[in-house]
């Protein structure tokens, strides 16, 4: 770290940050600043500096300079810092001190999240379908610009083809950008605040908590190294404007590359006016004219669809004429050059002129280039055959891209055959007014942009948008019933690729069948349908958005079936964004007594999970237990033979918290070895029902003497859970994984679970796993003897815990942090809270650690050292000693014999001591090497 007066230098974050706030500045341009202050003010050359930042280049000067500029403009008014030394080379003027950061093997920030280690970089840029013309010198420039600024938009009229563009130049970085190039495009979205979203989506980032933020998306994309390409800004313009001034503010590896009509206008933007191609003048040389790149791309379309098509001295002049008539605009230019095959050139010249003299000349307030481009459009729409015409319109209604099935069945009716809709689809991609993209197993079309607002109004002036976009929401409606029942036949990488892309179809259908002209009750029906696309795509909170706005809709457009669909829909989307509370119990309430009505076994198993995860949450353990039993009774009669073992998982968790742990055992061991998986249960029941299974049976295990079981338990565990990509169910195994290496005393492996608990949370927003993570990262400090440290870092966030949210983690936690305070000197505060959490557990029939709480409250009456302290002490240790051996608690019981054996040879009943802890050692039969073991090997051994 470099500072100087408001400045900072920060080599391992990679920022520039003026008064601690980061200043927007490139890859390379940042290396040139990292260059120069590690030169203490002497001269760089021009030469040494190119050899460090371009290593093996050949660089030109205004490389170089092109930097140093962006570094200028990042300075701002202490621009006069970055000293030139005129044809030599740089220096960087103050006074800079550097200082090490803080280096220290285990403190707080050695439990912030960890990236993973490095996977291959990724990309979801399409295929180019054709080679970009006339754009050489824009790609080079804005490549150099990428490298010194941190956002860089490109903006210009529609159709002069920023996207081409930006796909061009991010396609060309791919290879050596060493890190991942992702697209996000916002063209499909009405509403603004779902700009968050779209760009999780586009990155792959599976979020959680009540809502899907600018701060969440950028605390997920972290310090991975990224250039995200925003493709069509400008009717999101605000939102997309605050989510990139977020990430630049807190992503320092990332880059962003925007498409925009209108500019960000955000601190370090860099602002590239796309240029129309070159066109020819008036009166240049048949070969001045082909050098233009406009000719160019003019000549390469029209032989695209005419390989006939040949140059001569009488054409050229027609091409100069037709790409100075269209002001160079790449759209434009295509729209002609496809239909020389038909009109011939000569009479696309002479129309196109004709067309364009007629229609620009009335619209004197638009630009130039937007009347060409209109102009243009117009043209190209009255050439169609009505056929054509038809089809084109009522393709507006896609947001996004379509596969000619979905054109087919949503475009024809019953003038229009489905065959005749297949035949118009193909023409339209011939004359480029539908783009192909035929990359992967199935072809995708779209309408440009442009053209998609023009299709818009015709359809719109036509009269059939209702009708259209009808035919649109019940098509996904249709499809989505599909994509339910394909969730356990396909692979969930092949689910999603297949059905997660529809995500900007659904929503545009959605807004259409809830608006004032639309229908209800289709947009319900799509709504219960699209319930495990949000699910897996993690948008909880436009789930329960878009259900609650399906059940506020007039009662006529839902039956009992609906109602039933929709509360349970919501009782999920409410529990896991935010978790047990009273909304959450009446949408359970309400799904299940819609479900007895009408007899619908189905969901009155999800209803019951949804009531019973609920009880478990909130601790009423015997409401719990007579919630599994219910559900055990109905899965009994179920079509599904995997629903019986899911109860038994129930069941046994329940009995757990009530401290059978052998009975627990019974049930959990029962259901792993009849448990048929389902990828359907994830939307059924929230989570991935093997590996729950599996956390639980490891805690069991461990607590009743079987360490090396559990552990490799847990770690066979983990290796499912990474690969079942479900983020939650990843991080509540993790959640579990931690007490059982704690219980074991591994602390490196419950550091490892504690940093991957910790990363997976904050990656994908998992607000309440992230303060788990917390806690037990303060658990881990206080174990390696940073008490007071990690009593600060426990309390701090577990006092952000939702009391109805943890179940059995709450007390184990209050547990710790009592145990903690008798080590740091508080014994006091720490008796109170170990007798609140007795008297809560007494209470809920908390039993599983019951006594676990009363060693700690022996451990504390000693520290404090009162009279009878010892005495009262022994109580406390014969009570839990009690409890461990009627559960099987073979764990609990060590711990406890550990305890008060060492009272006893305090108090010089050395044998009775070793008459006592002996015979507990004796039982087990593995574990030998965890902590607890060994600290009463050595206690054995030295009382011989």
């Amino acid at each position: 770290m470099y500072e100087s007066g408001e400045w900072e230098v920060d080599l391992a974050r990679r920022e520039l940050r003026a008064r601690g706030v980061p200043v927007p500045i490139g890859g390379r341009a940042f290396e040139i600043i990292e260059v120069l202050v590690q030169s203490a003010g002497e001269l760089v050359t021009k030469n040494d500096l190119s050899a460090r930042i371009w290593p093996g280049a050949i660089v030109e000067h205004n490389t170089l300079q092109f930097h140093i500029s962006a570094i200028r403009k990042a300075l701002g008014s202490d621009r006069g810092i970055l000293k030139t030394a005129s044809g030599r080379g740089y220096r960087l003027l103050g006074a800079w001190t550097s200082r090490q950061e803080s280096t220290s093997s285990v403190d707080l920030n050695d439990l912030e999240p960890m990236r993973s280690l490095a996977e291959p970089f990724q990309t979801n840029l399409p295929a180019a379908v054709s080679e970009l013309v006339g754009r050489t010198n824009a790609v080079r420039h804005l490549r150099g610009l990428l490298s010194a600024y941190r956002v860089v938009t490109l903006t210009g009229a529609g159709g002069i083809g920023k996207t081409r563009l930006a796909f061009e130049v991010a396609r060309g970085l791919f290879p050596s950008f060493q890190g991942d190039v992702r697209l996000v495009e916002l063209v499909s979205l009405s509403d603004p605040g779902l700009v968050p979203s779209a760009v999780a989506g586009g990155l792959s980032l599976k979020l959680g908590g009540d809502e899907i933020s600018a701060e969440s998306v950028a605390r997920a994309i972290g310090a991975q190294r990224l250039l995200l390409v925003l493709d069509n800004c400008e009717h999101v313009i605000d939102a997309a404007a605050r989510l990139a001034e977020t990430i630049v503010r807190m992503c320092p590896r990332t880059t962003i590359l925007a498409t925009s009509r209108e500019i960000l206008k955000i601190e370090g933007e860099y602002v590239y006016r796309v240029p129309p191609l070159d066109v020819p003048s008036q009166h240049e040389e048949p070969d001045d004219i082909l050098g233009r790149s406009a000719v160019q791309l003019f000549i390469a379309t029209t032989r695209a669809v005419h390989s006939d098509f040949s140059l001569n001295g009488e054409n050229l002049p027609a091409i100069a004429a037709i790409c100075r008539r269209l002001d160079g605009i790449p759209l434009a230019i295509d729209f002609a050059a496809t239909r020389v095959a038909t009109l011939g050139l000569q009479q696309v010249a002479a129309s196109l002129n004709d067309h364009l003299g007629m229609l620009t000349s009335g619209r004197r307030t638009a630009l130039p280039r937007h009347r060409t481009l209109r102009a243009t459009l117009d043209w190209s729409y009255e050439l169609l055959p009505e056929p054509e015409r038809l089809v084109m319109r009522r393709l507006a209604v896609f947001a996004g891209d379509f596969t000619a099935e979905a054109a087919s069945l949503v475009a024809a009716d019953d003038e229009s055959a489905v065959s005749d809709v297949v035949c118009s689809l193909a023409n339209l991609v011939t004359k480029s007014l539908v783009t192909l993209e035929a990359g992967g197993a199935i072809a995708h079309h779209r309408l440009h942009e442009t053209t998609r607002v023009y299709a818009l109004e015709k359809l719109a002036e036509s009269g059939e948008f209702d009708q259209v976009a009808r035919r649109h929401a019940n098509y996904y409606r249709d499809l989505f019933d599909k994509a339910e029942i394909e969730l356990d036949a396909l692979p969930a990488p092949t689910w999603l690729t297949r059905y997660g892309r529809q995500i900007g179809q659904v929503r545009a259908a959605l807004d259409w069948a809830f608006s004032p002209t639309g229908a209800a009750e289709v947009g319900v029906a799509l709504t219960v349908a699209a319930v495990p696309l949000w699910v897996h795509l993690s948008l909880m909170e436009e789930c329960r958005g878009r259900v609650e706005q399906a059940l506020s809709g007039p009662a006529d457009s839902r039956d009992a079936r609906r109602d039933m669909q929709l509360y349970a829909a919501l009782g999920a989307a409410l529990f896991l964004t935010k978790g047990s509370c009273p909304d959450t119990v009446v949408a359970w309430t309400s799904a299940f007594e819609i479900a007895e009505s009408i007899d619908d076994a189905d969901y009155r198993l999800r209803a019951l999970w949804g009531m019973f995860i609920e009880s478990i949450t909130s601790r009423r353990y015997r409401e719990a237990l007579a919630l599994a039993e219910r559900f055990c009774t109905c899965a009994a009669t179920s079509t599904d033979p995997a629903d019986g073992p899911v109860g038994d998982r129930l069941v046994g968790v329940a009995l757990l918290a009530l401290g059978d742990l052998e009975g627990a055992r019974w049930h959990v061991e029962r259901m792993l070895g009849r448990y048929l998986a389902r990828r359907s249960h994830i939307i059924r029941f929230q989570y991935d029902q093997r590996l729950l299974a599996r956390s639980y049976h490891s805690l069991i295990l461990g607590l009743q003497g079987f360490a090396d079981q559990a552990i490799h338990g847990v770690e066979c565990n983990l290796v499912d859970a990474r690969a079942s990509d479900h983020p939650v169910s990843l991080s509540s195994a993790l959640s579990w994984a931690c007490p059982v290496a704690f219980l074991i005393g591994d602390l490196t492996l419950a550091e490892r679970y504690v940093r991957a608990l910790m990363d997976r949370s904050t990656r994908h927003t998992l607000e309440l796993w992230n303060l788990v993570g917390r806690c037990f990262g303060g658990v881990l400090l206080i174990k390696r003897g940073e008490v007071g440290a990690g009593l600060e870092l426990l309390r701090a966030a577990f006092a952000r815990v939702p009391q109805d949210s943890l179940s059995l983690l709450y007390t184990l936690f209050l547990a710790e942090i009592a145990d903690a305070l008798g080590r740091d000197g508080n014994a006091a505060e720490g008796l109170s809270i170990i007798d609140e959490t007795l008297a809560r557990s007494e209470r809920d029939e908390e039993r599983w650690c019951v006594a676990e709480l009363l060693r700690i409250k022996g451990e504390l009456i000693l520290r404090e050292s009162e009279p009878q302290a010892a005495s009262t002490a022994e109580q406390h240790f014969l009570q839990s000693l009690d409890w461990a051996r009627r559960q099987g608690a073979l764990s609990w019981e060590l711990r406890t014999s550990t305890s008060l054996a060492r009272l006893q040879h305090d108090q010089g009943r050395i044998a009775e001591a070793r008459s006592l802890l002996q015979p507990v050692y004796d039982r087990f039969s593995e574990g030998f090497e965890t902590a607890d073991l060994k600290t009463a090997k050595t206690y054995l051994d030295s009382w011989r």
